[in-house]
């Protein structure tokens, strides 16, 4: 089936763009990463503008609500160069395997568009209405064949699950009911449940998205369970401004040993950070068994109420994962100690004296070590997004992400 056109799955982040080659192996019904990669970063395309502001999210919110968006020149710029970066990617992906004909999978951050083909709001770059249309005639210019349009432009956290759902190495595959969280530029969740993806979109009446909820310090979760948050904690703790920790390569793995070691700051950093994802892990596990406890506050005051009330209540995870940069923080062996060990320590123990779950669903918990595990597959978003491309285009009606079909 996948014959005649090469898969490829963008992950379009906030600085740069990441492309895969992805493979359907019809014998076993399994996808896998192929050897063809390339990424660019957005700072390297000419006519990046670094000093770039995205418009106030009030006034994206209203325009898109009025339905007359109107991107500003700066805006049109840097959305020239995203796509430009993007465009080269594939280029780069097609040269390595010499086939012409593509099939793209894309996934990239903010509200999107009417069509699904643009992207309407974003927090941190710029609106790009026309992203798919200008792709492919940027690629068009290169002879680049399609096998099918940009079909819809999906998000990296419903990557993240198709990713963990359909990929050999995916975690989600042989569980029914899982919890995901991701950690990178941003925070990623995804569940699956009675062997279905479900989108948090889809359950935002009964449970929150991890960066809609805030901690007592105002805080959003989002920072304790990103690579980026778990960096701006150090820079603000130790002082130091986050363009000079990049500068040293100072990242969260080497905040770790630098915690391990005894540095002040860090291990300040990593106690803040266990303390809140152990509390946020809770709240996944209480809020699916029991229902929304209240246990967070929302970024946006005007959010509407969380039902307690929903289709799963009694269920428990038989697995949560924790994947991207954050997994890979928990796998490593300063990580281990000043993050992973803590965090299941302090999950337990709020398990164990929990007034909302009882002791069937404790004694489920108890073993913690082996169902919070880490994934493997680091590339997530990339391989979800060309598996969404893959269903959608080689099935009549398309896969609804909700959906676990039998391939």
């Amino acid at each position: 089936m996948q014959k005649n056109f090469l898969l490829i799955g963008i992950d379009g982040g906030a600085t740069k763009v990441s492309g895969w080659e992805v493979k359907f192996n019809e014998d076993d019904k399994i996808f896998t990463l192929g050897g063809f990669h390339e990424e660019r970063a957005y700072i390297d395309v000419p006519g990046y503008l670094p000093d770039f502001k995205p418009v106030d999210i009030a006034v994206q919110l209203k325009e898109r609500g009025n339905h007359n968006i109107k991107p500003t020149k700066d805006e049109e710029q840097q959305a020239a160069v995203y796509v430009e970066a993007c465009a080269q990617v594939i280029e780069s992906i097609v040269e390595q395997s010499s086939i012409k004909k593509v099939l793209i999978g894309l996934g990239m951050p903010g509200l999107k568009s009417e069509d699904k083909r643009g992207i309407s709001v974003v927090a941190n770059g710029p609106r790009m209405i026309r992203y798919s249309n200008q792709l492919e005639k940027r690629l068009g210019i290169k002879n680049i064949e399609f096998a099918a349009p940009i079909h819809h432009l999906g998000s990296d956290a419903d990557y993240c699950g198709i990713g963990e759902n359909y990929s050999k190495e995916g975690l989600f595959r042989d569980v029914a009911n899982a919890y995901y969280l991701g950690g990178g530029t941003g925070a990623a969740d995804a569940m699956k449940l009675d062997n279905k993806l479900i989108p948090f979109d889809q359950t935002k009446d009964w449970i929150a998205k991890c960066w809609e909820m805030k901690n007592n310090d105002e805080r959003s979760l989002e920072r304790f369970a990103s690579a980026g948050g778990i960096q701006s904690i150090y820079a603000d703790l130790s002082k130091t401004d986050i363009a000079e920790l990049n500068e040293k390569n100072i990242y969260p793995l080497q905040i770790a040993e630098l915690a391990v070691k005894g540095g002040v700051a860090a291990k300040k950093t990593f106690d803040l950070v266990a303390a809140n994802l152990a509390f946020l892990l809770y709240e996944r596990i209480t809020t699916l068994y029991a229902g929304w406890q209240s246990l967070f506050d929302f970024v946006n005051p005007s959010r509407p109420p969380i039902k307690a009330d929903h289709p799963f209540i009694g269920k428990v995870f038989e697995r949560i994962i924790i994947g991207q940069r954050l997994g890979e923080l928990f796998d490593d062996t300063g990580g281990g100690k000043v993050l992973k060990e803590p965090v299941l320590m302090e999950l337990n123990s709020m398990i164990q004296n929990s007034t909302c779950l009882d002791t069937k669903a404790k004694q489920h918990y108890k073993d913690l070590q082996n169902i919070i595990v880490t994934s493997k597959l680091r590339e997530a978003p990339a391989i979800g997004a060309g598996i969404d491309a893959f269903l959608t285009h080689s099935l009549p009606a398309g896969i609804p992400v909700g959906k676990s079909p039998s391939l």
